[in-house]
């Protein structure tokens, strides 16, 4: 017999989703990717584009956006993101836009948190069959795990966060999943075709989680990375020898030939704020 927990955590799914899914406001995007103007040459190009999303079809996925991280760096970086982050996330929940919380390594944390119960009752949905597309490799060494803080504190891959950043409010509509399946169900079952998403680390998390693009992508999902809302987890003192932030650059533009386009948050606040 279904537990109370879980006959409420089932009907607050069910308002949710009809909420959701109601008729809503259009988003509309500009979005910046890469093209290869001649194939095989390896003269990429960007290219600008607009494209209309219906809000109720959309969701917004914060990818390990930690409350700590084993580099210094790394935590002052995303605490400067969240204050930028938080913001855009507010005002997409109001206009419609599914929010999923997806701090890795900490659903323990949020075993009781209604919004992760809602997640667990979704019924679960088998993925298709991933689509095959080429993944070249990075443009970036990451291979000392990326961290350009001298004399690091913590030890290198040391699991340093307990929760998601308390700066990022998880609210009832909301969802929490770091297992990909599971947020592929919620996206099926609130009739999601496109996903945003915004967090770290561009090389690392942003494309390797079973949550975000790469996987996503394969199983057929339309992603779109919120450019100026992630980092990357790169280290100046290693290929190609630029600074940090232009290390993240390079992935980013990475992620805009292969694997999707991008946008900003000035860009998809505006959307928000016209729908």
């Amino acid at each position: 017999m279904p537990t109370t927990r879980w006959i409420l955590a089932a009907l607050v799914l069910a308002i949710t989703a009809a909420s959701l899914a109601a008729p809503g406001k259009t988003l509309r995007l500009n979005l910046r990717t890469r093209v290869e103007l001649f194939k095989g040459a390896g003269d990429w190009r960007e290219a600008r584009f607009a494209e209309s999303i219906p809000a109720s079809s959309t969701a917004l996925i914060l990818c390990d956006v930690w409350d700590k991280h084993w580099c210094q760096g790394a935590t002052d970086r995303v605490s400067a993101l969240v204050r930028k982050m938080a913001p855009v996330v507010d005002l997409a929940r109001k206009n419609g836009v599914l929010i999923i919380h997806a701090p890795s390594d900490t659903m323990a944390y949020y075993k009781d948190a209604p919004q992760r119960l809602n997640m667990l009752a979704i019924p679960s949905v088998a993925p298709p069959a991933p689509i095959a597309l080429t993944d070249p490799p990075l443009p970036i060494d990451d291979s000392d795990g990326g961290c350009d803080t001298p004399n690091n504190p913590l030890p290198v891959n040391y699991r340093a966060w307990s929760s998601q950043h308390p700066g990022i409010p998880i609210a009832p509509p909301d969802l929490v999943s770091d297992d990909g399946r599971q947020v592929y169900s919620a996206l099926r079952f609130h009739g999601v075709k496109t996903l945003l998403v915004a967090g770290v680390h561009t090389n690392m998390c942003i494309l390797n989680r079973s949550f975000t693009i790469r996987q996503m992508t394969k199983w057929g999902v339309r992603c779109i990375l919120v450019r100026d809302l992630t980092d990357s987890m790169y280290n100046p003192a290693h290929r190609p020898f630029v600074p940090h932030d232009q290390g993240t650059q390079l992935v980013i533009e990475h992620i805009e030939k292969y694997w999707a386009p991008t946008v900003t948050s000035e860009e998809l606040m505006k959307a928000l704020k016209e729908s």
